[in-house]
Parts: C-alpha cells; structure tokens; sequence
C-alpha cells in the first residue's frame, strides 16, 4: 500500500496514542507528513520481506525534549544531510525509511522524511510505543551493536558519534541535543534489512492506522478505542494538578487526576519522564513501564501528550500491554521500571488489574 495525505490523519491519532504522552506533538509531524506528500508524493508502506536482504534501513526520530518540538521544527535538510552522511559511510544511500518510535510525531513526521529522501517507509519501528532514551530499543534488546549514530540539527550541524555500546549512545546524542537546543534529528542503528529481522517491531504503522481509525464515527470513542486496544481504564475525572521542568534533554513531572463520575473519590497520580511511566493511585501501583498508559480526551478518546496537559481537563487514563520483547529479562533491564530509578518490580497490568 501507500500512504496517502488522508490516511495522515488517522496514523497521527493513533501515534498519539501510542506515544503514551511522548514522542512529540502529532500535530507538526502531521503537517510535515501532508505537505511533503503533496510535493513529493505519496509514500510506499513495505514490510522487510519486501526489501533485498542488504538494503540499508534508517532509523530515525526526533530527540530531545517535545515542550521544545513546537518551536523547532525539522526541516527538509535535516533527513536529507543525515542520508548523505550514511551514503559517505557505508558507500551507498539508504532503501528505506523506519521511525525509531512509533509514539507520537517521531511515528508520523517519518513519512515526511521517507517523501523527501523519496524513499519507501518501512512497517515497523524499534519499540511499538515511545521511550524518552536512544538505548530504549528493540535492537538494543536484541544485541545489536550501537556502534554509530547520527545526528543533524536546524542550524545545519551534522554529528557523527562512534558509541562504545547503548548506554554511552544515549549519554552521547543527549548531550550534543541538549547543545543543539534539545532537539535534533537522529539515526541510530542503522542496519541492513536481514539485520533488522527479529530486531524490530514490525507492522506497527498498519497497527497505529488502526487505532487512528477506530473512533471514526464511533457514537461511543472511548469504548471504541478501548476496545480496539485491549485496555484497563484506569481513572476518569478531571486533570486536577499539573508539575513539569524540562530539564537535561526531557520533560520531567507528575499529573494529577481527580475521579469523578463512578470514580469520584479516588485519586491517580502520573509520573512522566517525556512519557507517562507509572500510574498510582490510593497507594496501589496500577500500571508502570513498559506497558502503555496514555491519557486521553473522556469526550473524544483524542490522546493528550504529556507537554500539553492543563488543569482542568476532563481525561481518562488507559494502559494496556507492551509488546512481548520488552517482558523479556533484557527488555526490562533496558525500560523496566527500574531502569527510570524506580524501586518497582514490574508486575504487567493485567496482573494489577486483576487484583484491582
């Protein structure tokens, strides 16, 4: 299939969604998405089986912080400098575009990029969410080698970083993202089409398309969506206190919703690292990371991101289950709870919900 400037709208609802309050605002990656579209057509969605085995497959997303996202938009040199990069280094230029994350504009503005490069955008990403650090991907989990990162930023710098593993990747690009104003363009493992098998997520934009879609026209959208993720609702009431900084390259904070209707009462608490991470309430864990929890509009089931949170704001909170990597020793050592400072043992969200 291709993509198309009317399939934009959906696959932006359902990054957003799925960005679980991080991965930038869908609204920029949409407009991107859109205009590139017209100008430079519309983008082939193909799958790894489609591609030869030695066709190099890119990476790429937004960093840094997404308070700062609104005001510095990627433009059209941005993908185009880090594509020439890859060529010099590998001698030959990239087949295939992949968003690094399918959560919020990182999952949409990468078809912007893939029109630009006029290149195909690949059914997949590395996490089937978004995480807030570079080390926070399927090929890590996967053991592949974060041996080379690129990056590039609005005022046309282009850095090149030889990481000795995961870990040292993120300390590295988070620093040049923070010198270049917390936010950048980035590719990070770029890697061959065989060696993307088993190591990414696949068939995560048709699934975002999915989610985006399951609302249209639903006389009932929360249901609808909720049904269509498989998840536990976790609170509905109003958005009652709001504590965000952006700091280091992230946005850090809590969200506090108050219950109202059948939950009038209790209380939910959000912790947020750029994305939601943790969801408590009356002293009881009711959902952490890596599983998904995302906060949307009660009326519309619209997802609200993490920077755009306001007090007052009628929201319901969802979480459902991660993608089965992420529950592996591996996958939990690398996004678990723990790996945010938190002293949590990660117990899945069906679990709490059962014995909610």
């Amino acid at each position: 299939m291709k993509i198309q400037a009317s399939d934009v709208a959906a696959l932006a609802r359902g990054c957003a969604v799925l960005g679980t309050g991080g991965g930038g605002d869908v609204r920029t990656g949409a407009l991107a998405a859109r205009r590139a579209i017209q100008e430079y057509g519309e983008v082939p969605l193909v799958r790894l089986a489609d591609l030869p085995g030695d066709a190099l497959v890119v990476p790429l997303s937004g960093i840094g912080a997404p308070t700062v996202s609104h005001e510095m938009i990627h433009g059209e040199d941005e993908p185009r400098r880090i594509a020439e990069e890859i060529e010099r280094i590998f001698g030959r230029p990239p087949s295939a575009v992949m968003s690094s994350e399918i959560g919020g504009a990182n999952g949409v503005a990468p078809v912007a990029w893939a029109a630009q490069l006029g290149l195909p955008l690949l059914d997949a990403d590395g996490m089937g969410r978004a995480f807030p650090e570079v080390q926070m991907v399927s090929m890590y989990v996967a053991g592949l080698p974060a041996d080379l990162v690129i990056m590039s930023d609005v005022a046309g710098n282009v850095v090149t970083i030889r990481p000795v593993d995961g870990l040292w990747s993120e300390r590295l690009a988070r620093a040049v993202c923070v010198a270049a104003g917390s936010h950048a363009l980035m590719a990070d493992y770029v890697l061959t089409a065989d060696g993307a098998r088993g190591a990414v997520i696949e068939g995560t934009v048709t699934r975002a398309l999915a989610v985006g879609r399951a609302t249209d026209g639903a006389a009932d959208p929360l249901g609808a969506l909720r049904g269509e993720l498989g998840a536990y609702e976790l609170i509905t009431g109003k958005l009652a206190d709001v504590e965000r900084r952006t700091a280091g390259g992230f946005v850090r904070g809590t969200a506090t919703v108050e219950g109202t209707g059948a939950d009038r009462g209790r209380v939910l608490t959000l912790e947020l690292q750029n994305e939601n991470l943790v969801a408590m309430a009356g002293g009881r864990i009711l959902a952490m990371v890596p599983d998904l929890i995302t906060v949307v509009d009660t009326e519309t089931a619209a997802a609200i991101q993490t920077e755009s949170l306001r007090y007052g704001q009628r929201v319901t909170a969802l979480a459902w289950p991660c993608d089965p990597l992420w529950r592996t020793p591996k996958g939990l050592e690398t996004a678990g709870p723990r790996a945010f400072g938190y002293d949590l043992d990660y117990v899945p969200v069906e679990e709490l919900a059962a014995h909610g």
